[in-house]
C-alpha cells in the first residue's frame, strides 16, 4: 500500500525548522495541483533554491530529507516541471515520493482551507511550537483534521462485493464512505453497505487502516458477511455498478497504492 515505503520512514512530528536551499520545497496551484517533474515510475520535487525569498512551512522529513510547503499560489513555473494533480500522480508513479505527495497534499490542502479564524475573522498564523494555526486576536487555535472512512469488503461464500462509482475512479472499488458524527467505525460500516447496495450485513471485522491524503482521509478496512441472500438494491447516483463477483473473477486496480485492492487481492488469493 501508499505507506509501505520499509526502510525509508516518513517523520510528520513538528519541528520549526529554517529551510535550506537543498531541502525540498513544495509548490500548489490554487487547484491543488503540486508542481513536479515525473521520472521513470517516480517525481522529481522542487527545492528550497527555488523558494527562496517566499515563505515556507515545514511538513515533515523522509529518512533524511526535510519537506517544506510555500505558500505562494502565484503559479511559479520551472523549466521541466508541471503542476500535476494527486490523482495524476498516483496513476502514473510509484515509491516512497508518492506517500511523500500524498501527505504534503494533506497538510496543503488544511493549510488553504484554514487561513481565517472561524471564530473572528482574524487572518491565522502558523504555531512555532506544535502543527497548529494561531488566531492573534482571539487565541483560537485550530489543529490539523483527519477524516475517518470505512473500506468494505462485504462477502458472501465465495463471492466479494464488487462495484464502482459513477465519477472519480474509474476502477473495480469496494463499498466505502464517511463516519458521521455520533457513529461508531462499525456502524458507517453497516450504513454504507445499506445506503449503497441495500444488502444487510453481520460478522463486521477489522482488516487494516491506511492515511489517504487526497481525501484527508484514515481508511479503515473491515470484511463482514451478507446478512440475507444479499440481493442488490444499487444507489444509482452513487455507483454505476454493484455485483457479487467470484473471486477468481475479480479484477484488481492498476497499481498496489490503495486499502481497497488490497483487500480485494486478499479476498481473490483465499487468504
Amino acid at each position: 500500500m501508499i505507506q509501505d515505503i520499509y526502510p525509508s520512514k516518513l517523520n510528520n512530528e513538528f519541528y520549526d525548522y529554517k529551510m535550506t536551499a537543498d531541502d525540498i520545497c513544495l509548490f500548489f496551484d490554487t487547484e491543488g495541483r503540486m508542481l513536479i517533474k515525473e521520472e521513470k515510475d517516480s517525481v522529481s520535487f522542487t527545492c528550497g533554491l527555488d523558494a527562496q525569498g517566499k515563505q515556507c512551512i515545514y511538513l515533515f522529513s523522509l529518512d533524511d530529507t526535510k519537506f517544506f510547503l510555500t505558500v505562494d499560489e502565484s503559479g511559479f513555473q520551472k523549466e521541466g516541471y508541471t503542476y500535476k494533480t494527486i490523482r495524476e500522480i498516483r496513476d502514473s508513479c510509484s515509491g516512497k515520493e508518492v506517500f511523500a505527495a500524498f501527505t504534503a497534499y494533506h497538510l496543503w490542502r488544511w493549510y488553504a482551507d484554514n487561513r481565517f479564524c472561524g471564530r473572528c475573522g482574524e487572518k491565522l498564523i502558523p504555531g512555532d511550537k506544535e502543527r497548529s494555526l494561531i488566531c492573534t486576536k482571539c487565541g483560537n487555535t485550530i489543529y490539523p483534521r483527519i477524516n475517518p472512512a470505512v473500506i468494505v469488503g462485504v462477502t458472501k461464500g465465495d463471492c466479494l462485493l464488487i462495484t464502482r462509482y459513477n465519477r472519480g475512479y474509474a476502477y473495480n472499488a469496494l463499498v466505502a464512505g464517511f463516519t458521521e458524527i455520533g457513529e461508531t467505525l462499525e456502524e458507517t460500516v453497516a450504513r454504507e453497505v445499506m445506503e449503497e447496495t441495500g444488502v444487510k450485513v453481520t460478522n463486521i471485522r477489522y482488516y487494516k487502516s491506511q492515511p489517504w491524503g487526497m481525501a484527508q482521509d484514515i481508511l479503515v478496512g473491515y470484511f463482514c458477511d451478507a446478512a440475507d441472500d444479499g440481493e442488490i438494491h444499487m444507489d444509482k447516483n452513487e455507483l454505476k455498478y454493484a455485483e457479487w463477483v467470484k473471486r477468481e473473477d475479480i479484477v484488481l486496480q492498476p497499481n498496489n497504492l490503495s486499502l481497497t485492492n488490497e483487500m480485494m487481492s486478499v479476498f481473490k488469493a483465499g487468504r
